[in-house]
């Protein structure tokens, strides 16, 4: 899935008259390079969520003939869902009983996604985090074996820890207990998931419209949510107006990247 229903307000007025996922760079919008390069990873059905200049993201994907794979539609333009609720929505796309990838639009990098996948499938985890050490103001908190433990937020210094939680789905094995540690793992997300399909069983039944890390949190509990540590990659969150020179940098040096 293609996380493209945002609403790019750090990108005005680039977005004044496009959705995020159609800004371009180089002369390829952001919408392709993720396509291309789930496709080059292995992909080959996937399901775009839309909102905003929504129209716009459906004729872009339908000229370019859903670029020779199977691309869904989970249309949002009645209420914005957030990243859960988002996910949730679009829960009938994924009936194949395989786990499947998560990916934000405008996010630039060049780590493996089909190893990644691989990773996730190996781990048996209900789901896995692409993590990186980098400077943010909200980290996920991981124990010695990468499970989460926990989130932080250093501005509002609100944190939540999952350790001594109880599963909140019943049915869910009791928690496995995550031993503390004098200080656990501070990584940045970014924005790229590997989600098996029992993960659906943790999302909220009387909510449409949620955050995906609350979830993460509350089915952490099973200990059976990683991280993955992809710090030696290239990452590049292309949010803001500044950022598209070095998505164009980016680009040009990555000949072999999917565009």
């Amino acid at each position: 899935m293609l996380f493209a229903a945002g609403l790019g307000t750090r990108l005005r007025p680039l977005t004044n008259d496009r959705p995020k996922a159609l800004v371009e760079v180089n002369g390829v919008t952001l919408l392709e390079v993720a396509i291309r390069r789930l496709i080059v990873a292995g992909c080959q059905e996937m399901i775009v969520n839309v909102h905003h200049f929504a129209e716009q993201v459906i004729d872009f994907i339908e000229k370019n003939r859903q670029f020779g794979i199977q691309i869904a539609i989970s249309d949002e333009r009645e209420q914005l869902l957030d990243t859960g609720g988002g996910l949730k929505k679009a829960a009938w796309f994924f009936d194949d009983g395989q786990p499947f990838l998560v990916c934000n639009a405008d996010v630039l990098t060049d780590m493996n996604l089909a190893h990644f996948y691989q990773k996730h499938l190996e781990s048996g985890a209900l789901a896995t985090l692409a993590v990186r050490h980098r400077n943010t103001s909200r980290y996920f908190l991981f124990d010695g074996k990468m499970r989460l433990a926990g989130w932080r937020n250093t501005k509002t210094n609100e944190e939540r820890m999952v350790i001594g939680h109880s599963p909140l789905v019943a049915g869910i094995m009791p928690p496995l207990p995550i031993t503390p540690q004098p200080s656990l793992h501070s990584f940045a997300f970014s924005g790229i998931h590997a989600i098996s399909p029992g993960f659906f069983d943790w999302m909220p039944a009387d909510k449409t419209a949620f955050s995906i890390i609350d979830v993460y949190l509350n089915a952490a509990a099973t200990g059976q949510v990683f991280g993955f540590d992809h710090s030696a990659d290239e990452w590049l969150d292309v949010g803001k107006p500044e950022a598209l020179a070095a998505a164009a940098e980016f680009l040009k040096k990555k000949r072999n990247f999917a565009v």
